[in-house]
């Protein structure tokens, strides 16, 4: 069974929606006091009033994680009702699929103020309530993307890739601290995830690969969450790829060269 999630309390950003709502609402029917970070004020106390009306404990507090005073009042809120911060979900993340000589600098900056200064901002504002506490978790949620980039996401894979370092040097640097550092990294997520990125002006695909629910990937955190674990692969498969990826790269291009078209159509040439 693990650790006893009843009565900890979690952080979880980008809880709006998607995967950050299937998260807060799993640890929530855990036992879990949940505290939720999103831009979407609407769309945030939706989400706690449905858990509040399951029997759970939730807070919302608008947050943009790519702003660290935001992101450190999320944690101070969660501090000041509860006394305390067991875990961290640094979920909330953007996308963004094109060319990486199309990706515009504009949307660069942005997916990485969102992905990677917004985990940087939440692991460093939990750090210190963690340390002095002597005991605490980081769940970072990256994904596959992480390990392998694919044809049409370089700018994104970028992110996630810087994800995944950030988790691993962590790891040690807090080994013997009583703080554990988690990544998880799922595949294609059935989420608006992939429109919203499209809206943003890039190019509209669909997951490349199996597709899972928002709950699976929720329900593979929570249980990180009860046996933590560095990385958890949420499509156990996926390791494939990865381990193709490290000891044959050139193979690992030629599987991926059998998508291009069908992500990027006849916007890039065939291989010479």
């Amino acid at each position: 069974m693990g650790r006893d999630l009843r009565g900890k309390v979690a952080v979880i950003t980008g809880a709006s929606a998607g995967i950050g709502k299937a998260t807060a609402e799993a640890f929530a029917r855990a036992g879990s006091r949940v505290v939720l970070g999103a831009r979407r004020h609407d769309r945030l106390e939706r989400v706690a009033e449905g858990i509040r009306a399951s029997g759970g404990e939730a807070l919302p507090v608008v947050t943009d994680v790519a702003e660290a005073g935001q992101v450190e009042g999320l944690v101070g809120r969660a501090v000041a009702a509860y006394g305390r911060l067991d875990l961290l979900v640094a979920n909330a993340g953007i996308g963004y699929f094109a060319r990486v000589e199309e990706t515009p600098l504009e949307v660069v900056e942005r997916l990485w103020q969102v992905n990677v200064l917004g985990t940087l901002h939440a692991i460093r504002a939990a750090l210190p309530v963690m340390r002095r506490q002597g005991a605490g978790l980081l769940i970072v949620v990256s994904s596959v993307s992480g390990k392998r980039g694919s044809p049409g996401s370089g700018l994104y894979a970028a992110t996630k890739f810087a994800q995944v370092g950030l988790c691993e040097a962590l790891r040690v640097e807090l080994a013997g601290s009583g703080i554990a550092v988690s990544v998880v990294l799922p595949v294609g997520t059935s989420t608006e995830f992939f429109e919203a990125a499209a809206a943003q002006g890039g190019l509209r695909v669909e997951p490349m690969g199996p597709v899972q629910t928002a709950e699976r990937v929720a329900a593979a955190i929570v249980r990180c969450a009860r046996r933590p674990r560095p990385e958890v692969l949420v499509y156990p498969p996926a390791r494939l790829l990865v381990i193709l990826n490290a000891l044959a790269p050139r193979l690992a291009d030629a599987l991926l060269l059998r998508f291009r078209r069908r992500l990027l159509g006849d916007r890039l040439p065939g291989p010479p």
